[in-house]
């Protein structure tokens, strides 16, 4: 015989309260008596009540839940990202529904409409490589739910967007070895999809042109993140007849990839080539020579996106802002451009 499941409708019955109420306590709603969310809670627990998102959007016209897809959990940036967006969610008493596209545009618009399907009350979405058509998530716009961009995000689309300043941090990143007598600095940068790859990439070149530097486009090889091409990249600047004598990487997995290409190579760090990364992933520490890097506030960036995206759910469709939040980054100097 097929046992009873508690509802909301059991609990209410027993507390004398209607459904509305007992929905509201069990979801954290704010307009609930301290005394009344206790009862609820204490007898949702005795009677090992089940939630279901759906049957409580009914009455709230929300799931509690919130969906957020990234590019990639290989690294750390992504992860620590995601633990700042869960704990803010967390505390607003929202579930979140995580999932990754493996920098596949396809399996991206997979995900989002796993999203759509699941009833998420709002998106939050670091872009993958390959996406450059966003009609997947202007679907979420027409229906009036609430997207929030970070790290990767798309321009186009007027919603808010938690970035750094991936111009100002890459400028800087390159003037440092400019600042210890590098001169022909090559660049490892990402693919001219994201946006990230073209703010690091001007502010590469606005940094030579600042110090008087020519710029070599010879120097200059965009690629798609794929690590098993850095060494065939590397080895060829390397092997060049006038080769480079620093690499400013798009990110820290390029970067770390290309020191272990170097000293297999026999080539010096920093000595016959300094390396700058940008991320300031964990193993960057640890890699040796420990790497120089841009550090960004990952788990912050997280944080404060789904700080963002709770406002828009929040708030009134026409109260929507596309705010760009941009958050601080610091050059971490290590061994591979100064010997301690």
């Amino acid at each position: 015989m097929k046992s009873h499941q508690t509802t909301i409708i059991d609990i209410a019955h027993k507390l004398n309260l209607s459904k509305s109420t007992v929905s509201r306590a069990l979801t954290g709603h704010p307009n609930v008596k301290e005394e009344t969310r206790k009862a609820v809670l204490a007898l949702a627990e005795e009677m090992d009540y089940q939630r279901n998102i759906f049957s409580i959007s009914l009455i709230t016209n929300k799931t509690k839940t919130i969906g957020l897809i990234v590019p990639d959990f290989h690294t750390s940036f992504f992860p620590h990202a995601i633990i700042g967006a869960q704990e803010a969610a967390s505390k607003a008493g929202y579930n979140v529904l995580i999932s990754q596209s493996n920098e596949s545009y396809e399996t991206e618009v997979a995900n989002a409409k796993v999203m759509l399907n699941n009833r998420v009350d709002g998106l939050l979405i670091s872009l993958s490589k390959e996406t450059r058509n966003f009609d997947h998530l202007k679907t979420f716009q027409k229906r009036g739910i609430p997207i929030v961009f970070f790290n990767r995000v798309c321009e186009e689309m007027m919603v808010p967007k938690v970035v750094v300043d991936d111009y100002d941090a890459a400028f800087k990143a390159v003037e440092h070895l400019i600042l210890i007598g590098k001169k022909r600095i090559a660049h490892l940068a990402g693919p001219d999809s994201l946006a990230i790859s073209r703010k690091r990439l001007n502010g590469y070149r606005d940094a030579l042109i600042k110090h008087n530097i020519d710029i070599d486009e010879d120097l200059i090889i965009s690629y798609d993140l794929t690590l098993s091409k850095v060494r065939i990249y590397v080895k060829h600047l390397l092997d060049s007849i006038n080769p480079p004598d620093a690499l400013f990487a798009i990110n820290d997995p390029t970067a770390i990839e290309a020191i272990q290409v170097i000293k297999q190579m026999g080539k010096r760090i920093p000595e016959d080539i300094a390396v700058v990364g940008f991320s300031d992933n964990y193993a960057s520490n640890f890699i040796e020579p420990s790497l120089t890097t841009v550090s960004q506030p990952v788990k912050e960036m997280g944080e404060v996106a789904m700080n963002l995206l709770l406002d828009q759910i929040d708030n009134d469709i026409s109260k929507w802002k596309p705010l760009i939040k941009v958050l601080n980054t610091e050059l971490i100097v290590r061994n591979s451009t100064v010997k301690s």
